[in-house]
């Protein structure tokens, strides 16, 4: 009877934490500025879970440095409650291998509440540069070694990330000058304006440069073409041109504190799967050449399954390039 009791009380104290919950606004943490291709992703995650949660407010939070690891830290750092959570793309599973010395434990300080989308790269350059052609491109960066720079969104991140893999992949003998930003936001802006000459960046952040024709595409990083994007699908694959088994597509994961309560944890996931079976937000993303998540990588095991691998995967990708965020 004791027994049948307890498990009764604790259902009914499971029960009102999910429906008390939130009781204040949410804050989704992106770990990168503002009008970057991670801050569009939340910003419209965030209108799509809000319809979920008894349209409750939610805040996205740019809180930009370090790759990513300042925002993810203060959100490992954050009260437990569910009212603070992270938006972080592979960053997450990049950080391990880029990063002596981090300031959290991405397997062990955070609740993970799933896989967000899949967002395909695009190799891009400033609308001055004389190539049209992958090819053309691929040339001219050899003929003039040591002379470009390469933007990206900060040691660790996504676009980093690409672009070291890049110039590994085709074995540059001097690699481009790097700069770095506070995300791909202020990185586009320079490209737009011609200040760096090259990036590797999200399709969520390059398709509509692309269609106004303010900055160039070479080439972009699935295994196969994008054939279904009316901008992108135009442009080959650097598999195709002759990087072999060259394949990056950029995740984004949702994450809470460590600790959150279980009910908490169920409402947020359940919120987050419904959104991203909302028409909208799909139709949004598409637009922007991303991929809504729909399989297992949705639930917080499978997404944790994932990220382990990832981290596995990335690591062996780094140390072979031997270049390291510190």
């Amino acid at each position: 009877m004791k027994a049948l009791l307890a498990l009764t009380l604790s259902t009914v104290a499971f029960a009102a934490a999910a429906q008390e919950f939130p009781s204040k606004p949410i804050t989704i943490v992106v770990p990168f500025a503002a009008g970057g291709p991670t801050d569009t992703v939340a910003r419209q995650l965030a209108e799509s879970m809000r319809k979920q949660l008894n349209n409750a407010t939610i805040v996205v939070e740019n809180a930009a440095g370090a790759g990513g690891t300042i925002g993810a830290n203060k959100v490992a750092r954050a009260a437990p409650d569910g009212h603070t959570l992270l938006v972080w793309h592979i960053g997450m599973a990049a950080s391990p291998a880029l990063y002596r010395k981090l300031p959290f434990k991405p397997l062990e300080d955070f609740e993970y509440l799933g896989i967000i989308n899949d967002v395909p790269m695009t190799l891009v350059g400033k609308p001055q540069l004389p190539a049209n052609t992958y090819r053309d491109f691929e040339n001219y960066i050899r003929a003039n070694q040591g002379k470009l720079n390469l933007g990206h969104a900060g040691l660790g991140s996504a676009s980093h990330l690409c672009g070291l893999m890049w110039q590994y992949a085709v074995k540059l003998d001097k690699s481009m000058t790097t700069v770095a930003y506070r995300g791909t936001g202020p990185a586009m802006n320079d490209l737009i304006a011609g200040t760096i000459d090259v990036m590797c960046d999200q399709t969520t952040n390059t398709a509509q440069q692309i269609e106004a024709g303010r900055i160039k595409a070479f080439a972009v990083t699935t295994a196969k073409p994008l054939s279904d994007h009316p901008t992108l699908k135009h442009y080959p694959t650097l598999q195709e041109m002759g990087l072999k088994d060259f394949n990056l597509t950029i995740w984004h994961g949702m994450y809470a504190p460590k600790g959150t309560p279980a009910p908490v944890l169920k409402r947020l996931n359940d919120a987050l799967r419904a959104a991203l079976r909302d028409p909208d937000f799909i139709q949004k993303q598409k637009a922007l050449g991303a991929i809504v998540a729909n399989d297992q990588r949705t639930t917080p095991e499978g997404h944790k399954a994932f990220v382990a691998k990832e981290i596995a995967k990335i690591k062996a990708v780094v140390d072979a390039a031997g270049q390291y965020a510190d």
